[in-house]
């Protein structure tokens, strides 16, 4: 589908180039047979069989080698090419605060930061700039296949953000994005933009979009959800896969879910904690360890103050707390207050300095 977009004027050439040099962008960000990363969960050789259908992708959809990758991401691979792997919980060893990774002074960019960075960059010193110069540097960046620019398009389609809604030209975005970046190396921006744009592809498979001949399918989307979770190490896409292991009519496996929860948590996905916390509570189908279910559900619920997220995650904490012995209660707060500052940003841990 191509919809990267036509050459932008002359006047906005500039700015194309500014956004390229902002990013770092100058060429693809695929690595010729860069590896798999060690993203799955410890245990987990192959994904179940729902997870694996080898059906044959619509037109339009990524190449089939990126299925044979989402299946190999979980070899082991050369040690400075994989992520540090998160100590996954187990039905008799629940989450230990000295299983948390030390925080990093610099922590990862993400697709999200990278999308303000670009924000307060263009509508900076200069007092902002047009919306047309800005579709059309956008669109220039996005021609030569820099995919900050894709994503940033797809997700002003996705939202009608400055244009027109079209999830039609969203999805194209995303889909150029996976297609051409599916074996880059999972690392950096560019990573978890790739990451990302598959985690927006497998929600549109999910539900269909009948304008770009896309039948619902849900085995593609938890194929593509599958790759970006292990060989991307998503924290979104592993919360996802977390919760079909979770919630799954024919296989639920809430061990396994309580895996693919703990690596998305240990990495800050504030639904991930949550998730673990009440599933540790609570020990549906795993060895219930509450005090560390309400050091999850705690820590969660204080980063999800102010986020759409706070609601469901107060009701699970007071659901919870409401059962819990007072020595679990007590346990709970030393230990949350313990771990929480693992997961502060930079800004808020200078402030406790």
């Amino acid at each position: 589908m191509a919809l990267a977009g036509s050459a932008a004027p002359a006047q906005a050439q500039g700015l194309g180039a500014a956004i390229a040099h902002f990013f770092g962008f100058g060429g693809s960000s695929q690595a010729a047979g860069a590896p798999a990363s060690t993203n799955a969960p410890a245990g987990v050789t192959a994904p179940p069989p729902s997870l694996t259908s080898q059906a044959a992708p619509p037109p339009g959809a990524l190449p089939p080698a990126a299925v044979p990758a989402a299946q190999a991401a979980t070899t082991k691979t050369a040690e400075n090419d994989a992520e540090p792997a998160a100590v996954p919980v187990a039905p008799d060893k629940p989450v230990a605060t000295s299983a948390l990774k030390a925080p990093s002074a610099t922590p990862p960019t993400t697709a999200a930061d990278a999308t303000l960075a670009m924000a307060t960059m263009m509508d900076g010193a200069g007092g902002g700039i047009s919306n047309a110069d800005l579709m059309a540097a956008l669109q220039s960046a996005a021609a030569a296949g820099q995919p900050m620019a894709l994503w940033r398009l797809g997700t002003m389609y996705e939202d009608g953000d400055g244009v027109a809604k079209d999830d039609v030209k969203a999805f194209g975005y995303f889909s150029e994005i996976a297609n051409d970046h599916a074996d880059a190396a999972p690392r950096g921006v560019d990573a978890d933009i790739v990451a990302e744009s598959f985690v927006k592809m497998g929600d549109y498979y999910e539900k269909g979009l009948p304008d770009a001949g896309i039948e619902a399918d849900p085995e593609r989307a938890e194929q593509l959800l599958l790759h970006a979770a292990t060989y991307f190490g998503n924290a979104d896409a592993q919360y996802r896969v977390g919760e079909l292991y979770l919630r799954s009519p024919d296989d639920a496996n809430p061990l396994q879910a309580a895996r693919w929860l703990a690596l998305a948590a240990h990495k800050g996905h504030v639904p991930a904690q949550a998730r673990l916390g009440d599933l540790l509570f609570n020990g549906a189908g795993i060895k219930a360890a509450p005090a560390e279910g309400l050091m999850w559900l705690t820590i969660a619920h204080d980063r999800s103050i102010g986020t759409p997220d706070e609601s469901w995650i107060n009701e699970l904490l007071t659901r919870d707390m409401s059962v819990a012995t007072p020595e679990e209660r007590k346990a709970a707060i030393k230990m949350a207050r313990a771990v929480e500052p693992e997961f502060d940003s930079p800004q808020a841990r200078e402030a406790r300095r």
